[in-house]
């Protein structure tokens, strides 16, 4: 689970998330998202190094460049798991946890 608590807050910040709106076209240089997004080389290098530690996107060192691609593995496994969480379940926690509210 821990792996999918860091995966969620890596998609809590604004450009995170639009750094994935444009990988979402293919494989991108960081120069790339750089320009395209109007960010410094430090601030798409923090971001990157998050995305990537997370698991939401795979870097290949190309020269002095990385290339940067989605991880369809690690959003197919969040998909599954919202989908999961968000269903009824037999072995739900709330039939071990809630207790019947009478009015």
């Amino acid at each position: 689970m821990d792996r999918r608590v860091d995966v969620l807050k890596a998609l809590g910040d604004k450009n995170r998330l639009l750094i994935l709106d444009m990988l979402s076209c293919g494989e991108m240089c960081a120069c790339d998202i750089m320009d395209g997004l109007e960010l410094t080389q430090p601030t798409i290098s923090h971001h990157m190094k998050i995305l990537v530690k997370s698991g939401l996107v795979n870097g290949k060192k190309a020269g002095k460049w990385v290339n940067y691609s989605i991880n369809k593995e690690t959003i197919k496994d969040l998909t599954d798991y919202i989908d999961f969480l968000t269903n009824e379940k037999e072995n739900c926690i709330c039939h071990r946890k809630t207790k019947i509210c009478k009015l």
